[in-house]
């Protein structure tokens, strides 16, 4: 598998320069470099004519046992997927909101089940796989629902799914566990026996579990014997867990929060540092894809729109997880289509969460503006060391 880890310097597909500093911290002297550094994903192309891949269908109804009654689960929006592979396929876990009431936050999200055999043609399942229930997450989860999956597997084939319970009160980063990722165990806030309770109501999201590739595939792994976790949206921290169900986040020197990465003025992520799919882990490091929101005042990246959310990567060192080795100044994957700039977000957003390796290549799932989800492929075999940005 070593091949599938030469990063070369070629970005097919996007459509904006790297902008690197040259020899000088002066934002105004940067130099357009116009290639990809060696240590990052990329390029991700968009398939031609493909996207979006999934979009809203008001038809679809099932038995919701919170509002008693059918639903038409995903009648307003589709987004915000993970991915794995399972069977041979690709298997996308999506979010979809109905139509119960208007505004971002106010609907119900449950998470929907979608299997590729091409990572393009996608074939849905008529109900929700997870959702608010009757059950121990109900005071979590009632009535905002279910929301953002990030799903990687285990060696032996046990699926975990780091998500966002909503009840309309606090966001908190929850985890479930699933042998078919149809039944889903929930195991609640994932920081709720953490140091004696104190960040069980914090608001949090957006769980990366580290992975790694093995014998062709992408599965959970451990560093220094333990599961580690970025996680976070307005900033990026981290988390360690024995079980990959209870965790512990990392505190600094003050017994606060240990903050990895933050938002940077006058980049596209000025405004937050959300993170992304399941990090994977190289030969030396650690890559994280990130997602970044541009801030709509004067301390804003000016190159892109107020409001975008575009991607970003990180490289953290694999003896020192906590450690940046490397840091993109510029989005590698950005809004570009008129269905990444409509939807619940029309500054445009291609927010990343689903990252999973399929037959030699990258295939990446984001959602679309907050409607739909869209799919880039990025093929390692297409990277030539020195090639243009085209």
């Amino acid at each position: 598998m070593k091949k599938h880890w030469m990063l070369y310097v070629s970005m097919l597909g996007l459509l904006v320069s790297a902008n690197l500093y040259a020899n000088s911290p002066d934002k105004a002297e940067r130099k357009e470099v116009n290639v990809l550094p060696d240590w990052a994903f990329g390029g991700f192309v968009r398939p031609s004519g493909a996207n979006p891949i999934l979009t809203p269908n008001p038809e679809k109804t099932f038995y919701c046992p919170m509002r008693k009654t059918q639903v038409k689960w995903e009648e307003s929006d589709i987004f915000n997927p993970a991915a794995v592979v399972k069977d041979g396929k690709i298997c996308v876990l999506y979010r979809a909101e109905d139509n119960s009431a208007v505004g971002i936050g106010s609907r119900t999200s449950r998470i929907g089940l979608a299997k590729s055999t091409d990572g393009i043609m996608m074939t849905l399942r008529t109900d929700p796989v997870m959702y608010p229930d009757e059950d121990q997450a109900k005071e979590y989860e009632w009535e905002g629902g279910c929301e953002d999956p990030r799903v990687a597997v285990t060696e032996d084939g046990l699926y975990v799914m780091m998500y966002t319970t909503w009840n309309r009160k606090a966001a908190r980063l929850a985890v479930a566990t699933s042998r078919d990722l149809v039944t889903w165990e929930k195991h609640g806030p994932v920081f709720k026996d953490a140091y004696n309770g104190r960040f069980k109501d914090m608001d949090c999201k957006a769980g990366s579990v580290v992975t790694k590739m093995k014998d062709g595939k992408q599965v959970i792994a451990k560093i220094n014997g333990t599961y580690f976790m970025y996680w976070g949206e307005h900033k990026v921290h981290a988390a360690t867990s024995d079980d990959l169900i209870h965790w512990t986040p990392v505190l600094d020197s003050n017994r606060e929060l240990k903050v990895l990465i933050s938002p940077r003025e006058g980049y596209f992520d000025s405004a937050l540092t959300e993170c992304g799919p399941p990090a994977v882990m190289t030969d030396q490091e650690i890559l994280l894809l990130y997602n970044g929101k541009n801030r709509t005042d004067h301390k804003r990246d000016t190159r892109f729109n107020a409001g975008t959310y575009s991607a970003g990567q990180v490289l953290f060192a694999l003896e020192d997880p906590y450690q940046v080795v490397n840091r993109l100044d510029v989005p590698f994957f950005r809004p570009m289509d008129d269905f990444e700039k409509s939807g619940q977000y029309v500054d445009g957003t291609v927010f990343i969460e689903g990252l999973v390796f399929y037959k030699n290549k990258w295939f990446l799932y984001y959602g679309c503006a907050d409607l739909q989800v869209g799919v880039a492929v990025y093929d390692p075999a297409n990277r030539a060391p020195g090639d243009p940005i085209q």
